[in-house]
């Protein structure tokens, strides 16, 4: 070895020695040559990983030039690439004595150039094929003038990527068409993620010889790496070949559609259709011919070709001469050289049931070959190749999934696999890190129906692990049981709440409701009801089963009804878990709440402004402040694709007709139209667009123009508006376009010629009565919506929706929301009569144009709602939300719902005979649910009720105010806070009393002398409740960030708070409203966002009971701290009992 390669080396020795793994380079090492068996065997002695890559070093320093090349090439293909960047500048030449090359009929310098470019060194059994590698030389040569495309297509295991390889190793070649190097990437089945890592590697390596200080960072997209790849094959590399191996997807091609000359092979002949340059192509037949079949079989068992026995000939004619079924006999000959005869009989019983023409393996070789394989292994290790069964086509899973099914050392399980490879039992994917393995679908199919028992053992109990990785199967079990046809073991699977916590847990619900749906024909024949139920409890519970910390599962079940099998379920759950002392509250009325939406969705991570169905109603699509477009299932919530769309907030999105293409539009002016993943349109728009919406497939209409897309400019544009375009919507024909503004008015446009069909003066309609004093923005125009004949139009503006006749411009309808809240959006069914708007008071409204009346109203959100859409056939209805979710609601349930909602004031009743609550509900009617209680009774209790909470405190400013009831006389006048008073208590031996402040501290007061005891500080937002505990030695507080703490004589005893900030940006879901402690004063029950139970020693939350609406305003809790009543911001009342235990 050169003195300069061995100094880099031994100064590159402790690095090498920390990171680098030998047995992964050694298999390289031993592929050129290099290194012998013997060798890798002293090296694998050594019992740590360092000591075997000091030991691999230590044989490297003994060695040549080649060596060094050698070493340096394993350390790029196991993407070590800084590894390799330390000893790139010192590769030497090959000495003389190195000149004969790694391989036959190769010289130094083009196995140089193939080793720099990370050419693949051909395979242990090597046999030419001499007029395929002509043509592939052929078609090579007519790339020498001109940039294309050389493909090399055929079936998977016909040997195209050893075809590949071995026609660039020629001299003339390389030295007349390929000057600049050969570069081999591995392109595989891989998501977006997974291409732009291979092309940052393919970066890095044409970028090592470039002299620069640093080197360039690497690229951060596809579209970036691309860019870059240009420039490198256009100024550095200019006469290079890239070899794409294994291209499956255009969409993958197209990103080195960069100008330079391609060599790929492939399965799909018709991948380069979608790039541009000369394209040529050489197909590879499905088998060889006999004689090179039975070659490599005698190189296999290491005979020649003469002496092969008649059995060798059978076996290739049975096969149809496969690749794939020669090697892999081959491979079992290897073993056992005496077995031609067994393994021809197995091949001839043709014993196998299924078998599946549609593949592009000829089905009986390979599964009778899959058979005799079976044979050679021991009975452990059958065993284990069985379990694989588990696995799903086309899925590449790693060592460690397969550490977990087996129960075996990870090491341990890595040596097998070794074997199942070295038998051709299982594939292996070497371009990723750690290795992926897979099994062919034929192979798969083979073993599930030769090993059906298995799949019911890990129905019983499957394994478990923290590693995400390790328990891929949990997606696919239902997969295979079902395949299986185990109906009774997918029932009893699918039907268990601890299978759908398990697998929420780690897969998150909306792959469990897809679970339901895909297999819903097969637990129907067993019970649909109950199918129903648990696709039900996922759909309107998934949101809440995507927060982190994981939330108790069983509390959630018990809000289902009564009569549901997973509250069934978990009532057991809870009632035995309630024996160990842990808290579970069951909601006893429930039964009085009708549930009206179908589905919740929590796609994104911050406000949403736009959500619409795809043209088939299959699809939902959904952007906002996140910068993201999400497209999932409207059936399941199951995420489709999640597209990074702009640099800015997301304000509109929209499908073509055909539901191919997505349109989106951005603060940042650019409208972009996608083939997900793929962009095909970016449009720069001068002004702001806040509306796109498709009317044909290849037009858009941007408010207020309309673009072809074809030929990337704007084909017409409408004027007539003097400020902003808020929205705008074809008539249902495409005839016309309605536009809405912020000058008041609505505009209709013809399509074709873009002339000003009618106006429409919105604001005329509004007298001055009707504008509030604060508002003075005018009257806008929020959006407008045809009715399904297309001869009515409907328009927003503040509070109310216009119904205008289009021929005529008379308007026939006036929809008056309330004064306190505007109209954010508005759509009208395309097949009945009903019109859904969407108003600022968190709530969607239904009503019935034709008859002018309201007929329902839809509440469960928790923010402003800027986006209603009905479904292209008009069952359902969606709304989305600035508390990050989307809610689907069936249209002929919420149109037949008669719920009542209740206002948060409220009082409760609790005595011996039951409970009683009184309050009034949405239209200021006294409503009463009571039991056991008659009205009278009620009556005389509240104005007590009332009284004494006066007497606590008058909240006026900065004041409080105490005033004697007996006679009507103020006491005394306390300037308690430098803000307002939000809220007080009195201890129960009315000694003290307190106050809580906008200033962000809390107070403790003496009742007999007026003076502050203590001041409480350390709140970072108001405080806006408190509460003694009943021996009136602790306080409790809690202030609008959601942070509760706990004092003690003044002293902050604990804080009762969340890891975390939840998606209402609060450690509660809001502010603290109000507090009480249980008669131990051991634990502490706080309102805000959601309800949450608190244990005072330790500070830690005991359990969560999530509202279906929020904000909630203060709890009633009975004296002996089992029961809780609440009403929501939404109007439902929640009547909580603690559940017994169970006797044990």
């Amino acid at each position: 070895m050169e003195e300069r390669a061995r100094s880099c080396l031994l100064r590159s020795k402790d690095t090498l020695e920390q990171d680098i793994k030998a047995s992964y380079l050694m298999d390289h090492m031993i592929s050129d040559g290099v290194l012998t068996t013997d060798e890798e065997d002293r090296v694998l002695s050594k019992p740590t990983r360092r000591e075997q890559a000091a030991a691999l070093l230590e044989v490297l320093l003994r060695k040549d030039n080649r060596a060094y090349i050698s070493f340096y090439n394993a350390l790029v293909r196991e993407s070590y690439g800084d590894l390799a960047n330390l000893l790139h500048n010192d590769l030497p030449q090959l000495s003389p004595e190195g000149e004969k090359s790694f391989s036959n009929g190769v010289s130094s310098l083009v196995q140089l150039i193939l080793s720099e470019g990370g050419v693949p060194q051909r395979p242990m059994v090597f046999v030419n094929r001499p007029a395929l590698l002509n043509q592939v030389r052929e078609k090579l040569y007519q790339l020498q003038k001109v940039v294309g495309w050389v493909t090399v297509f055929g079936m998977a295991g016909s040997g195209k990527s050893v075809l590949a390889a071995e026609a660039v190793r020629d001299h003339s070649l390389i030295k007349e068409c390929f000057p600049d190097g050969v570069h081999w990437l591995s392109v595989g089945q891989c998501e977006r993620a997974e291409l732009l890592v291979r092309m940052q590697s393919l970066c890095f390596r044409l970028e090592q010889n470039q002299t620069v200080d640093s080197p360039p960072r690497p690229p951060n997209s596809i579209e970036e790496a691309k860019e870059r790849l240009r420039f490198l094959m256009l100024r550095k590399f200019p006469r290079a070949l890239l070899i794409l191996d294994d291209v499956w997807d255009s969409s993958s091609l197209r990103a080195f559609d960069i100008q330079c000359r391609v060599l790929l092979t492939t399965r799909n002949r018709s991948l380069t259709d979608s790039v541009s340059g000369q394209k040529e192509s050489v197909p590879v037949e499905s088998g060889l011919d006999e004689e090179k079949a039975l070659e490599i079989l005698a190189l296999y068992v290491n005979a020649q070709l003469h002496s092969l026995p008649e059995q060798a000939h059978c076996i290739v004619k049975e096969c149809k001469g496969s690749p794939l079924v020669v090697s892999l006999i081959g491979a079992l000959l290897r073993e056992f050289p005496d077995r031609w005869g067994y393994y021809l009989r197995q091949l001839q019983r043709k014993q196998f049931q299924r078998i599946r023409k549609s593949s592009s393996y000829d089905y009986e070789a390979l599964d009778q070959a899959m058979d005799a394989s079976l044979q050679v292994l021991n009975d452990e290790h059958r065993e284990l190749y069985k379990d694989l069964s588990v696995l799903e086509k086309d899925v590449k899973v790693p060592a460690k999934v397969l550490s977990v099914l087996w129960d075996l050392e990870l090491e341990e399980v890595e040596d097998v696999l070794q074997e199942f490879v070295n038998k051709s039992l299982l594939f292996r994917d070497c371009n990723q890190r750690p290795y992926m393995y897979f099994l062919h679908d034929l192979q798969l199919d083979f073993l599930t129906e030769q090993n059906r028992s298995q799949l019911q053992a890990y129905a019983k109990g499957p394994p478990t692990s923290a590693d995400v990785e390790g328990l891929y199967w949990y997606r696919f079990l239902p997969h295979h049981m079902a395949r299986a046809g185990l109906s009774k073991e997918l029932y009893s699977l699918m039907f268990s709440l601890d299978w759908v916590k398990n697998k929420a847990q780690i897969m998150g619900s909306a792959h469990l409701i897809n679970d339901y749906v895909e297999h819903g024909a097969i637990l129907d024949q067993e019970n649909s009801e109950v199918r129903l139920q648990f696709q039900e409890f996922l759909s309107l519970n998934g949101h809440q089963l995507e927060q982190r910390p994981f939330p108790d599962l069983v509390q959630l079940a018990l809000s289902q009804p009564h009569c549901s099998e997973v509250y069934r379920q978990a009532l057991l759950q809870a009632k035995e878990r309630a024996s160990r002392g842990q808290l579970y509250l069951d909601w006893v009325n429930k039964s009085d709440v009708e549930s009206l939406s179908r589905l919740v969705l929590h796609p994104h991570q911050n406000s949403l402004y736009y959500s619409c169905f795809s043209r088939d109603g299959s699809k939902i699509a959904s952007c906002g402040a996140s910068k993201t477009l999400r497209v999932f299932k409207s059936n399941s919530g199951e995420k489709l694709q999640e597209i990074p769309a702009h640099d800015d907030e997301v304000l509109c999105c929209a499908f073509s007709p055909d539901d191919r293409h997505i349109a989106t539009c951005s603060s940042d002016r650019k409208v972009k139209v996608s083939l997900p993943p793929r962009l095909l349109v970016c449009l720069f728009i001068p002004l702001h667009v806040c509306s796109c919406l498709f009317f044909s497939i290849h037009h858009l209409s941007l408010n207020p123009s309309l673009w072809n897309l074809n030929k990337r400019g704007s084909q017409n544009t409408m004027f007539g508006h003097l400020q902003p375009v808020n929205h705008c919507c074809f008539s249902p024909d495409d005839t016309y376009i309605a536009t809405s503004s912020n000058d008041g008015s609505m505009k209709l446009f013809e399509v074709q010629s873009a002339n000003e069909y009618k106006s429409f003066d919105i604001s005329s309609l509004f007298s001055e009565n009707d504008n509030n004093d604060d508002d003075k923005t005018g009257v806008i125009v929020k959006c407008s919506t045809w009715s399904s004949d297309g001869s009515r139009i409907f328009c927003a503006a503040k509070n109310t929706v216009f119904m205008f006749n289009v021929a005529s411009e008379d308007m026939l309808l006036e929809i008056r929301t309330s004064r306190m809240s505007t109209v954010q959006y508005c759509h009208a069914c395309p097949n009945s009569q009903l019109i859904a708007l969407a108003l600022s008071h968190y709530t969607v409204e239904l009503w019935d144009f034709e008859a002018n009346k309201k007929m329902a109203e839809c509440s469960g959100h928790l923010s402003w709602i800027p986006c209603v859409q009905f479904s292209p056939n008009g069952s359902l209805l969606l709304s989305c939300s600035d508390d990050q979710t989307i809610r689907l609601w069936e249209t002929e349930r919420v149109h037949t719902s008669s719920a009542v909602a209740l206002k948060r004031d409220f009082d409760v009743d609790f005595s011996q005979d039951g409970i009683t609550v009184v309050a009034a509900d949405s239209k200021n009617r006294l409503q009463v649910p009571r039991t056991n209680l008659t009205l009278c009774l009620l009556i005389s209790y509240v104005p007590h009720r009332l009284l004494t909470y006066m007497s606590t405190y008058l909240k006026i400013a900065n004041l409080n105010i105490v005033w004697d009831l007996s006679c009507g006389k103020k006491l005394q006048d306390l300037e308690c806070h430098k803000g307002a008073v939000l809220s007080g208590d009195v201890s129960t031996d009315g000694s003290l009393f307190s106050t809580a402040s906008a200033d962000k501290t809390a107070k403790v007061w003496s009742c007999a002398s007026w003076e502050m005891v203590f001041s409480l500080k350390g709140h970072k937002a108001c405080v806006r409740s408190c509460r003694f505990s009943w021996d009136g030695k602790r306080l409790a507080t809690g202030d609008d960030n959601g942070e509760i703490r706990v004092s003690d004589n003044g002293h902050l005893l604990k804080i009762c708070s969340c890891e975390r900030k939840d998606s209402m940006d609060s450690f509660h879901g809001g502010w603290v409203t109000d507090l009480h402690f249980s008669p131990d004063n051991k634990v502490l029950v706080s309102t805000g966002g959601y309800i949450k139970w608190w244990s005072v020693d330790r500070g830690e939350a005991l359990q969560t009971f999530y509202t279906t609406g929020a904000n909630l305003k203060r709890i009633h809790v009975s004296p002996d701290f089992r029961t809780f009543v609440t009403i929501d911001n939404i109007g439902i009342l929640y009547v909580l009992k603690q559940v017994e235990g169970v006797q044990i």
